[in-house]
């Protein structure tokens, strides 16, 4: 299964790509479905179902606490990398 999200305008300058693999510490903006404008830092990625959850995201449940939602991955532009892995950097900036 494919799995990406797309980067902001400014981050597609600087990478020159359009799209990458989102990770766990990137900050993603919502941009359709009901908690579209939200924007946070990716707490959890689940890459067999395409999903991932966005800090501040969560749901109310009817026994009381919340749980968080999970969003498609299409269904987000990210605006900040966490680049603290050397691999995934060298990537991004075409050495690798």
């Amino acid at each position: 299964m494919r799995f990406g999200s797309r980067l902001s305008t400014d981050l597609q300058g600087k990478h020159a790509k359009k799209s990458v693999r989102p990770r766990v510490g990137d900050s993603a903006r919502i941009v359709r479905g009901e908690f579209k404008g939200i924007e946070g830092k990716i707490t959890d990625v689940d890459s067999a179902k395409g999903v991932l959850m966005v800090e501040g995201v969560t749901r109310e449940k009817l026994k009381g606490g919340s749980s968080p939602v999970p969003i498609r991955s299409s269904n987000v532009i990210i605006t900040t990398l966490a680049l603290e892995d050397k691999i995934r950097r060298q990537k991004l900036e075409g050495t690798a």
